[in-house]
C-alpha cells in the first residue's frame, strides 16, 4: 500500500475528534426527564477534559417531535423542550471559550408537516409554495403515483384529500420532502444555514445528504431481488430513482461554497453508500469542492474481522482523491451500540482502531463508557421506526438511552422520577464517576487514546502504511516527520505474537507500561518505533 500523507498544518476538523451529542439524552436541567441545551453547557468541562475538538449536536429546532427533531418546523429556532436561542448562544460562547467547536445537525431533505412552508404548500394547488414540495397526481387507480417507499415502512406518498394530490415523504408522513430542484427552496435553506453561521457555529452535519434529489420523471424503482417477507418494506425496491442522483452533487457544491465564505467551517454529509459512490461526495477530484467529509460508516457495516477491516482501510485509502481527508465512524444515534454489536472486549480494540486510523474520528456519546444498548420494553418504545414496523429490528431507542454521570438517583442525568428512556446499565457501574476512578476503565482508555492523538502528530496527521492482517491481527504504521508508530490489534480470543518491537505507548487493557512480547486475547497496542 502506498503511504498516504497529510498536510503539516491542519484545520481543527482534520486534527481533532468530533463527539456526537443526542441532546434528549445528555443532561436534563429542568427535571422533565429530557436533556436540554443548558445541560450540554453544564457538561462542557467533561468534554473539554476528555480531549475532543468539537461537539456535533443532533437537532434541537422547534418540532412536533414526530421523529424527535428530524421533523423541523422552524430552521432558525430552538424548541422550548431544549431551551431558548439565548441558551444556545450561551452554550456556543461557553464551548468556544473552552476551545471546543460546535457542529449543528441540519435537516435539508424534509421539514415537518407543521412547518409554515408546508402548511402553505398544501393549502392550494396554486399557492406560491406548492412547488416547494413534491406533489403528484394519483395513479390511474387512485393509488400512489409510483412504488417509492418510505425509510420507515410503507409507501413514500400520502394523499392530501383537500387538493387531491399525493406528497412525497422519504420518512414519516409528517416529514414531507422538499423539492430541491426549486431555486427558492435552495435559497431559503441557505439563508437558514447563514443564520447559524453568522452566530458562529463551526459547521454542519447534513442529514441524509444523498437523498436530496429524486428522479424528475418519477419512475418506479426496480424491485429488490434480495428482499424477503419480514424485512423492512423500505428495502423491497432498490433506490435507483430516489437516492444518489447526479444533480445532488451540484447542491452539495453550493452548500460548500456557502461555508467557504466563512473561516474554518466544515461540511459533513450523512451518506450511506458503497465506497466508490461515497467518495464522489468530496467533489471533482481536481477541485474537491463537495463535502469536506462525507461520513464513512463502513466500519459499522463491515464484518468485524482483521482481514475485512484491513481490506476496508486499504480500499478506502486507495479511492480517496489527492487531498481528500478521510474519516471514520463506529457509532451514532441510528446504529446499535458498539459494545452490543461486537462485545465489550472487542469494543476496546475498536476504540484503539478508531482513534489511531488516519483521518477524523467521530465518537458517539457514551461509547467512551462502553455503554451497551438499553433494554426497551414494549410500553417504553418511543421511536417511530419501531412503532411503524415493530419487531424487525428497526428501533433506535436502545442506542439513545440517557448518559449516566454518577451514582445518584437518575444517575446524574435527571432528577425526574423517570427519564424519557431507561438507562442502559441500571447497576451504576458504567458511569462517568465510577469509570473516572478506575485506572483500567473504558473511559480511561479513551482519555489515554485522545491524549496520545494530541501528543503524537503521527497519530493525528501522519501517513498510514503497511496495513496488513495476519492470523487475526490487524497492523499498520502511522508516520510523521519525526516519529513512526505501530498499531497492532488482536481480533481473536487467543494470544498472538507481536510482529515488531518498540516502546509501549498504550495497551487497550490500560494495565501496563512494559513492552509486551505477545498480544493478549482481545488486546490492541500502540508502539513507538525505536529512534522515533
Amino acid at each position: 500500500m502506498t503511504p498516504t500523507t497529510s498536510p503539516h498544518s491542519a484545520l481543527w476538523w482534520r486534527s481533532g475528534v468530533i463527539y456526537q451529542i443526542y441532546p434528549r439524552s445528555f443532561q436534563d436541567t429542568n427535571a422533565d426527564g429530557i436533556g436540554d441545551l443548558p445541560g450540554i453547557e453544564r457538561r462542557l468541562d467533561y468534554l473539554a477534559t476528555l480531549g475532543i475538538a468539537a461537539i456535533w449536536i443532533s437537532p434541537f429546532y422547534p418540532s412536533p417531535m414526530a421523529d424527535f427533531g428530524y421533523d423541523v418546523a422552524d430552521y432558525t429556532g430552538v424548541d422550548p423542550l431544549f431551551g431558548t436561542l439565548a441558551d444556545f448562544d450561551s452554550l456556543l460562547t461557553a464551548a468556544h471559550s473552552r476551545g471546543l467547536r460546535v457542529i449543528l445537525d441540519f435537516v435539508p431533505n424534509h421539514t415537518s408537516d407543521q412547518h409554515p412552508w408546508f402548511l402553505a404548500s398544501r393549502s392550494s394547488r396554486t399557492d406560491p409554495k406548492r412547488d416547494w414540495y413534491l406533489w403528484r397526481d394519483p395513479a390511474p387507480d387512485g393509488g400512489p403515483p409510483n412504488n417509492w417507499t418510505s425509510q420507515f415502512g410503507g409507501p413514500a406518498w400520502t394523499l392530501d384529500p383537500a387538493t387531491g394530490q399525493y406528497y412525497c415523504h422519504s420518512f414519516l408522513t409528517q416529514q414531507p420532502d422538499l423539492n430541491w430542484r426549486n431555486p427558492e427552496v435552495r435559497a431559503a435553506i441557505y439563508a437558514a444555514m447563514m443564520f447559524w453561521l453568522d452566530k458562529g457555529v463551526d459547521g454542519f452535519r447534513m442529514d441524509v445528504l444523498w437523498l436530496l434529489i429524486k428522479d424528475d420523471q418519477f419512475r418506479d424503482n426496480p424491485p429488490n431481488p434480495d428482499w424477503r417477507p419480514g424485512n423492512s418494506t423500505s428495502w423491497s425496491v432498490l433506490p435507483r430513482y430516489t437516492a444518489d442522483q447526479p444533480e445532488t452533487h451540484s447542491i452539495v457544491a453550493e452548500m460548500r461554497a456557502l461555508l467557504d465564505t466563512y473561516s474554518e467551517r466544515v461540511l459533513i454529509g450523512e451518506i450511506y453508500l458503497p465506497l466508490a459512490e461515497l467518495i464522489a461526495y468530496y467533489g471533482h477530484p481536481d477541485t474537491l469542492t463537495g463535502a469536506h467529509m462525507p461520513f464513512n460508516f463502513h466500519l459499522i457495516q463491515t464484518e468485524w474481522s482483521a482481514d475485512r477491516i484491513a481490506q476496508l482501510i486499504t480500499t478506502y485509502e486507495a479511492l480517496l482523491p489527492t487531498g481528500a481527508w478521510p474519516n471514520w465512524v463506529l457509532g451514532n444515534h441510528d446504529q446499535t451500540r458498539l459494545t452490543s454489536r461486537i462485545g465489550p472486549a472487542q469494543a476496546r480494540v475498536a476504540a484503539v482502531l478508531l482513534l489511531t486510523l488516519r483521518g477524523t474520528p467521530t465518537l458517539y456519546y457514551g461509547d467512551e463508557l462502553g455503554l451497551p444498548n438499553a433494554a426497551i420494553a414494549p410500553d417504553q418504545v418511543q421511536d417511530p421506526a419501531e412503532k411503524n414496523q415493530p419487531g424487525i429490528g428497526q428501533g433506535r431507542d436502545p442506542e439513545r438511552s440517557p448518559m449516566p454521570w454518577d451514582s445518584t438517583p437518575g444517575f446524574g442525568f435527571t432528577t425526574a422520577d423517570h427519564p424519557w428512556l431507561p438507562f442502559a446499565d441500571p447497576t451504576g457501574q458504567l458511569t462517568v464517576e465510577h469509570e473516572s476512578a478506575d485506572a483500567a476503565s473504558s473511559l480511561t482508555l479513551y482519555r489515554t487514546l485522545l491524549t496520545l492523538r494530541r501528543n503524537y502528530p503521527a497519530l493525528s496527521l501522519g501517513s498510514i502504511a503497511d496495513v496488513q492482517s495476519r492470523d487475526g491481527v490487524l497492523s499498520y504504521r502511522r508516520t510523521s516527520a519525526d516519529e513512526t508508530i505501530q498499531i497492532h490489534l488482536n481480533f481473536t480470543d487467543q494470544p498472538r505474537p507481536i510482529p515488531q518491537s518498540g516502546r509501549l505507548l498504550l495497551s487497550s487493557f490500560v494495565d501496563t507500561t512494559d513492552a509486551p512480547t505477545t498480544l493478549r486475547p482481545n488486546e490492541a497496542i500502540v508502539l513507538l518505533e525505536p529512534n522515533s
